[in-house]
């Protein structure tokens, strides 16, 4: 009986062993996936632009120890295969309560990091189907530099956001990263920086252009310029000339499904964050909106009819101090703008013009102390004879400090239901909800 025990007791700590083995055997070869030349693929140059690459192609993703299947240790992989995962996936099974469905959704989880893409299913607003990467490899970025926009370094944020295939993208360390050129994102890619401090500044910034599935979650992102006149790569197979980018810290230009969640976002050389050229399915949730004139622009122009299917959710954030105007600005479309904090603005909050549909709901507005900018709304160049009838509506919010909303349109008649995205909280709830704007001090082994 003794020896059956002892067999008992032996046999189980051998087949640990070949677990944890066989765990590390699979990490590795991971890392190199196959191709269609035997692993050996690259990045190719477009065929006009040649000769500029020509002696210094680089590898795709899958060819560097920066494209892993985990980014954190082989422990953590041996400590998923013996937990139930799906239990974990189950919306709200870690609710914090705050209130804020997104942080409910995935916060309260001690072991986050090594659930990330978890995030990917919280989504709410117009953009919550934007996946990202869920479906791909991790990318650990262990390189800050940005030396060759045309043929970046693998380990480099760069090198990440152009390949072809999904990917979550994440970072080794504390990391300020000044790009030389604007950062052309390709479909399907999460950039995820809990867990770090990464600032994005004093350089260019993001763009995400003619592309889909994209979230951008926990960066600070400030001091951006104006770049271009210059060769970019924007994927594998291309590159292309650039001309001057405005400036912006987050452009979206004919884009959709894209989600952008708890960054810090200030002082740029134009827009905070600008969504133009057809795009929509974009929700902007949980930022901290500091130190800028003209915060978000939402629509390419009064004339471009394109932008009248735009559906934008605006949820969570916090507007800030030194902030001037723009939060939003729109133009044709719809636009959800529910349980945001309002605490600085020196001309208006919401403006408009071309005749958007604003459904203003459960968001705080505190006015400043000048008496001529009290109006939270602005309709923008526009005769009130043509905006009597656009239909903005303010439902729940709180007005403080004299600040007052001037709606229009139909009033309760009005249907709304293109600019409804999610359930509004009431907004005495706001101070809760919006507690925890922007990136996250978040902790591995710890709730976020």
């Amino acid at each position: 009986m003794a020896a059956s025990r002892k067999c008992v007791g032996l046999c189980s700590l051998v087949l640990v062993m070949m677990l944890f083995v066989g765990a590390m055997t699979t990490v590795r070869t991971d890392q190199i996936p196959e191709t269609s030349n035997g692993g050996t693929e690259q990045l190719q140059s477009s065929s006009n632009n040649s000769s500029m690459v020509a002696s210094s192609d680089i590898e795709v993703e899958g060819l560097n120890e920066h494209a892993v299947d985990n980014p954190d240790e082989i422990a953590s992989m041996v400590d998923m295969s013996i937990r139930n995962s799906t239990e974990r996936r189950k919306l709200g099974f870690f609710s914090c309560g705050t209130g804020n469905p997104i942080d409910d959704c995935w916060r309260c989880d001690p072991n986050w990091h090594r659930n990330r893409k978890r995030l990917a299913d919280c989504g709410i607003g117009f953009g919550r189907n934007a996946i990202g990467g869920r479906d791909g490899r991790f990318y650990v970025v262990t390189d800050s530099s940005d030396n060759d926009p045309v043929n970046p370094k693998p380990g480099t944020l760069r090198h990440a956001v152009i390949q072809d295939k999904p990917l979550w993208i994440v970072f080794k360390r504390d990391m300020v990263i000044k790009l030389k050129q604007e950062l052309i994102m390709n479909s399907f890619k999460t950039i995820d920086a809990r867990g770090v401090n990464v600032h994005i500044a004093n350089g260019g910034c993001i763009t995400i252009q003619y592309i889909t599935n994209v979230i951008i979650h926990g960066l600070h992102i400030h001091d951006c310029k104006p770049t271009g006149n210059a060769m970019v790569r924007s994927s594998p197979s291309h590159f292309g000339w650039r001309t001057m980018a405005d400036g912006d810290a987050i452009s979206i230009f004919g884009s959709s499904h894209v989600w952008v969640d708890h960054n810090s976002l200030s002082n740029c050389a134009d827009g905070l964050v600008d969504a133009v050229m057809g795009s929509t399915a974009i929700t902007i949730s949980n930022n901290h909106f500091t130190h800028h004139n003209e915060v978000m622009l939402l629509g390419h122009s009064d004339s471009y009819t394109k932008d009248t299917q735009m559906q934008v959710t605006i949820a969570y954030n916090h507007f800030g101090e030194g902030l001037i105007q723009r939060m939003p600005r729109c133009r044709h479309g719809y636009f959800h703008v529910v349980n945001n904090d309002y605490t600085h603005w020196e001309m208006y909050a919401i403006g408009g013009s071309a005749e958007p549909t604003i459904n203003s709901q459960g968001n705080r507005y505190a006015a400043p102390t000048n008496p001529f900018a009290k109006e939270v709304t602005k309709r923008v160049e526009t005769a009130q004879t043509k905006w009597k009838n656009w239909n903005w509506r303010s439902e729940g919010d709180l007005l403080l400090n004299g600040a007052y909303f001037t709606p229009s349109g139909a009033g309760a008649s009005a249907s709304y239901a293109k600019a409804s995205s999610l359930g509004a909280k009431s907004s005495s709830m706001v101070g809760s909800i919006t507690s925890g704007a922007g990136p996250l001090g978040c902790r591995r082994g710890h709730q976020c």
